[in-house]
Parts: C-alpha cells; structure tokens; sequence
C-alpha cells in the first residue's frame, strides 16, 4: 500500500550495501522499496505502485538496459534514473537513448540523489497536469463560469474578445473569486488550448527559489544546483503562464519578469544561452496595484505590461442573483459525489444564503455546500435553515430593516433583539445552548431577554 504523501522509490542493485545505502538518503522524503534483481523488481511493481526507479546498469542477471526495456513495457510512463559507476558521457548518453529520465554516478552525493529524484517527479507531475487539463479543456467553457449577473456577462464578453489573439490578461478580485478559473477559461477557449497552461503561485515560492522556478538554472549554478531545472517559463513555451499573487513580487523580481515578457526570450540561473520563448502571460492579484504602485512596491512599467486586457471579478456579495445558480450547480456536483438525493434549500435557508456576504466569496460557498451534502441523512429531501453555518443562520436572520432618527440605545436594543431570536431559534429554543453560542452565562441571557420583552 503506498504511504501517503510519499512518492515510492524502487532501487535496483545486485550490491545488498547500495540498496541500504539509498535507504538511508531517502528514509523520510520517500518510501523506498529494494529489489536485487530484474525478477524481484517487475515483481514490486505488480505489487505496489511504484513512482520511481533507480535502476543499476551493471547487473549480473539481466542487464540494466534490459531491465529498463522491460520496466518501460510495464509502465512507459514510469520515470527510470539510472545509477552508473561511471561517469562517461558516452554511458549517460546510451542510458538516456534507452529511455531512462536521468542518471546519478557512483559513489553517490546524497545531495545529488534527492535533488534529482525530486526534479524527476515534480515533472512528471507538471506533465501530468498538462495532460490533465488537456484532456478537460472541452469542459473548461464558458458554462463552467456560473453566473448570469451584469458582471459576469460582462467578463464572458472581455473573454470572447481576445480568443483569437495573444494580449496579455490581468485579473483582479477578492481571494476565491475565481480568478484561476477565468484564466483557464482564456486559455483553453484560445488558439494555444492544445499547448501547456501552467500556474505558479509566487506568493507560495520563497524569495531566493522564485527565479530558478520561474526561469530554471544549469547545474552548478549555485551551491546546491546538483542538477539542470527546467523553470516555468519553459514548460509554459508556446502555452500559457499564469502568474497568482504577481503583488506579492519583489522589486527587482519585477524587473527580471518585465524584460522576459518584452524580449519573450530567458537564461537559465548560472546559463549563458538565450532561450526564446512564446509565452500568453495572464496574471492574476487579490491586492490593489494602484496603491502598490503609489507605495513603490510595484513597478509601473510592469504594471501597464500586464494590464492590456483588465478582467476585475467582482464578489459575491456584489452579485448576489448569482448564489441561487452557483448554490444549484455545487448541490447538483455533491449529489453526485456523495451519492445522495437532496432536492435542495427551504425559502427560510436560500433567503440566509442569499443574504450572507460571502467574504470567502465562491471558494466559501462551494465548501458550505459541500459540508452540507456530506451531513445531510441519505433520504432528507430539503435543508433547512437551521441546518446552515452559524455565521450565515445569524446573518442571513437579521434582514428587518432598522428605521433612521431613532436613539442610538433603541437601535441597539433592536439589533440584540433580533440577534438574541435567531440564537435562540438556532439553538431549537434551548436557553442553557443559546447562551453557549452568545458565550455569556444562563442568567445573564435570561435577564437580557427580560429586559427586551422576549419571552422564554
């Protein structure tokens, strides 16, 4: 069974000492499994799902090169580094001729086998993501953006716009808007759909890795570059890249993004080559640039860059006739998911719904509706309001309108008298759990309602 959140590595080698040894560099990144021969490693791949293999070229039963054709037989996708005492480029050349996916020489640097161990599977995951999105991109269409507000026409008209040309997109929006899915929506409706998307979140990425992620480096660039990266840049060629978070770039980041972007062209950290590149750029920020720029934390000639073709999502609460349909599409995707037939919300329930703010905008709404599926009993038909989340029970309860020119005290005592009867009607009327959720004692919330004319 394959541990989880570990890769599987299987090394390869006649030589019991090797194999231990590769156990100890890997134990704790990866979960190694051994195999002395040819027959004992097909047989560890039947058995578990192997996501590496670091394969010996000299072998006394079969040869590596053999071994190697027949793993690549069981699994052609299967990554294959081969492990070789020496380090002739005539050797590497043949191994990777062969199909293997890289080669580490004897005695091994510890530093060595991990980096390119991990390089291998960070691209086969890039490249699986690729494939992914490749084989969805007939999905990702415009009715894939739920909403059928002013805005959000407006967004689909923007789109439609530049299908058929290269300009480089800038979206802005609060966090969970969906401005990643509007990005793919660009992409994959666009002359590039065929071609690689590839998002990097630079917020994500420690200052000093950013560059070599975004532009690769040669090895030997630096003290740890045991290997030749690939950045992002690259793997995006004749694609597009989405840039998340560009605020979140350093000054002298931004400099280095602008002359890529203008020449389409990089060098690898520590690399003398010019690589040309064709690149759609589409960045997207959840912060406002013109202030950044006000502040001198972004620069303005990136900014009028980025921002040819501006789409701004707005937030939920700015569009709110659309949570029916996105309440409707996520109901409809968890009923599938969990196998359950809920017909759907009470007026009282999709009336707080509307009513909430959203300030987690749709990534807040599709987990709301997701827990709500998961919890409800298999054969509820409808889910009530108070079902729902406190936060959305409270806020969508108070929709009394307060009347102007009153005193300050009549309007709290309006105010806590509505809050006090939808905690009360949340808590089915039980005072000993209201007052939990007001986090004040019995007696207190007991005097309170005195106070305010509530009845027990």
């Amino acid at each position: 069974m394959k541990v989880k959140n570990l890769p599987v590595i299987l090394a390869v080698d006649d030589e019991s000492a090797v194999l231990e040894t590769f156990k100890i560099i890997l134990d704790g990144k990866f979960k190694v499994l051994t195999a002395a021969n040819a027959k004992e490693a097909l047989e560890k791949m039947t058995e578990e799902q192997v996501d590496l293999v670091l394969l010996d070229i000299n072998m006394p039963d079969v040869d590596g090169f053999e071994i190697l054709r027949r793993i690549k037989e069981h699994d052609v996708n299967l990554s294959v580094i081969m492990a070789t005492a020496t380090d002739k480029a005539k050797t590497a050349v043949e191994a990777l001729q062969s199909g293997a996916n890289g080669y580490i020489t004897k005695p091994f640097d510890p530093n060595e086998v991990i980096a390119v161990i991990q390089n291998e599977i960070k691209r086969r995951e890039l490249l699986k993501e690729v494939v992914f999105f490749r084989s969805q991109r007939q999905s990702v269409r415009f009715e894939n953006i739920i909403g059928k507000s002013k805005q959000i026409r407006e967004i689909y008209d923007v789109i439609e716009k530049i299908l058929c040309n290269d300009s480089t997109v800038l979206i802005s929006g609060e966090s969970g808007t969906g401005k990643e899915l509007i990005a793919r929506a660009v992409h994959f409706n666009s002359l590039r759909q065929d071609k690689p998307f590839i998002a990097i979140n630079c917020a994500g990425i420690p200052d000093k890795l950013l560059e070599t992620e975004l532009f690769g480096h040669e090895k030997g660039a630096f003290t740890d570059a045991a290997f030749q990266k690939i950045g992002m840049f690259e793997l995006a060629n004749e694609g597009t890249l989405l840039l998340d978070e560009i605020s979140d770039l350093k000054v002298d980041m931004q400099a280095k993004l602008l002359r890529v972007i203008e020449e389409q062209e990089i060098k690898r950290v520590g690399g003398t080559k010019v690589i040309k590149l064709d690149v759609r750029i589409i960045s997207a920020t959840n912060s406002d640039l013109n202030k950044a720029m006000q502040e001198g934390k972004f620069r303005r000639d990136l900014y009028y860059r980025l921002n040819v073709v501006p789409i701004h999502i707005p937030p939920l609460r700015e569009r709110r006739e659309d949570v029916i349909l996105l309440v409707e599409h996520f109901l409809k995707l968890y009923n599938k998911s969990f196998r359950k037939n809920i017909k759907g919300f009470t007026k009282d329930a999709m009336d707080s719904l509307m009513n909430y703010d959203w300030p987690g905008n749709i990534r807040e709404l599709r987990n709301v509706i997701e827990r709500m599926v998961a919890l409800s009993d298999n054969d509820k038909s409808v889910i009530g309001r108070n079902e729902l989340p406190f936060d959305i029970f409270i806020q969508g309860s108070l929709t009394e309108p307060f009347s102007p020119g009153g005193s300050l005290r009549n309007a709290c005592d309006d105010f806590q008298k509505q809050y006090i009867e939808a905690v009360l009607e949340k808590a089915g009327g039980n005072q000993v759990k209201a007052a939990k959720m007001l986090g004040i004692h019995r007696n207190a919330l007991f005097n309170k309602m005195k106070g305010l004319g509530l009845k027990k």
